[in-house]
C-alpha cells in the first residue's frame, strides 16, 4: 500500500480561465490529482475546467506547473445520469408542416392526403373512414439525425444503425447561450463526463426558427470540439441550431469527424432550455431505410419526476 500512496501524484500550478460570455478566473498554487508522472497543459487545463465545473470557457493559460508526489485526495471521479424510475418527457423535435423550410436552398415538404376521408366513405361501411397523407420531402428537413452514410459512402446507412446508438441514451448537457462567438471549441465541453453519453448542445438558436434569421450567423461546433468528444467518447451530438458545422467552411470538419467515427448528428433540435445539465436519457429515432443516410426523428428527453433545468 505504502508504494502505491508514493506513485500518486498532484500537479501545483497558477491559472488564468477567461470566459466566452465575459469575465475569467485566476488562481495560484492550485493543486489537482493527476493520474501519471506528467501532464501536458492543455490536458491540465481540461482537468481543472471538470474539476472546478466550469462552463462556457473560451481559455485556460497554465503557468508555474510543477509536479509533486503526494497522496490523492479523492478520486476523478464525475457524476453520470440515472435512468429515472417516475419519468416525464420533453419533446425536442420541431413539427414539419407543409411548406416549411428548414434548410436554405432545399425544398419545403408537401403534405397532402392521398385518399382523403371523404373519398374513402365509397369504399368503407356507412359511418366508417379513413385518411391516407403523403409526403414529399428531402431528408434534412425538420428535426433530423445524420448516419455516417450522409457523409461517407462506405458508411452506415439509416437501416444500420444499431438502437442501442440512438435510443434511451445517458445524456448531459452544454448550455452555451451566452457566449459572445459563434465557435464553440473544446473547453465548452471539458467540465463534463461525455463518455458514453450524447452531448446536446444549447445555443439557443432554435428561438431564430422560421425566421430568415434562423439561415445566418448560427453557432457551430469547431474541428477541435468534434476532435475532443470523438476521443473523450461521446456517442451521439446534437444541437439546436441550424448545422453542426460553420456552413463558410465547405470541408465540413464536425460532420467529417464525428460521422467518420460513427458518433451521429441531430440538428435543429428545439427546447433544450427545459434541460438539466445531466440526469436524463436522450432518444432520436429515424425510420429504418435502407441507402439513406439523414431523416427526420421525433427526438425528447426522458427525466425524473421533479427534476428541473
Amino acid at each position: 500500500m505504502a508504494s502505491e500512496q508514493s506513485s500518486e501524484r498532484r500537479a501545483e500550478f497558477d491559472f488564468v480561465v477567461t470566459f466566452s460570455n465575459g469575465g475569467g478566473l485566476q488562481g495560484e498554487g492550485f493543486r489537482l490529482d493527476i493520474p501519471s508522472d506528467d501532464i501536458a497543459d492543455d490536458e491540465l487545463a481540461d482537468y481543472l475546467i471538470r474539476d472546478l465545473r466550469l462552463l462556457m470557457v473560451r481559455n485556460v493559460r497554465i503557468s508555474n506547473k510543477r509536479i509533486i508526489a503526494e497522496p490523492h485526495k479523492r478520486g476523478l471521479v464525475t457524476p453520470t445520469g440515472a435512468t429515472p424510475t417516475a419519468q416525464r418527457h420533453i419533446d425536442l423535435s420541431h413539427t414539419i408542416e407543409d411548406g416549411m423550410i428548414t434548410y436554405k436552398g432545399l425544398p419545403a415538404p408537401i403534405i397532402c392526403d392521398f385518399l382523403s376521408r371523404e373519398q374513402s366513405r365509397a369504399t368503407y361501411a356507412e359511418g366508417t373512414e379513413f385518411q391516407i397523407g403523403k409526403i414529399e420531402l428531402v431528408a434534412n428537413t425538420g428535426t433530423y439525425l445524420d448516419s455516417p452514410f450522409h457523409r461517407y459512402a462506405d458508411g452506415h446507412d439509416l437501416s444500420e444503425l444499431d438502437l442501442a446508438a440512438l435510443a434511451n441514451l445517458d445524456a448531459v448537457l452544454v448550455r452555451v447561450t451566452g457566449a459572445t462567438e459563434r465557435a464553440i471549441g473544446h473547453t465548452a465541453f471539458a467540465a463534463l463526463d461525455v463518455r458514453g453519453r450524447a452531448v446536446l448542445v444549447h445555443t439557443g438558436w432554435a428561438r431564430h426558427w422560421r425566421t430568415d434569421q434562423y439561415f445566418e450567423g448560427h453557432p457551430f461546433l469547431t474541428e477541435d470540439a468534434a476532435s475532443y468528444l470523438r476521443d473523450a467518447g461521446a456517442v451521439l451530438v446534437g444541437i439546436d441550431s441550424y448545422n453542426i458545422d460553420d456552413t463558410a467552411d465547405l470541408h465540413r470538419p464536425t460532420h467529417s469527424i464525428l460521422l467518420g467515427a460513427e458518433i451521429p448528428i441531430v440538428e435543429h433540435l428545439r427546447g433544450l432550455e427545459q434541460l438539466p445539465i445531466e440526469g436524463f436519457r436522450f432518444t432520436a429515432v429515424p425510420v429504418k431505410v435502407k441507402g439513406m443516410g439523414t431523416f427526420p426523428v421525433r427526438a425528447y428527453a426522458t427525466l425524473a419526476e421533479g427534476d428541473h433545468p
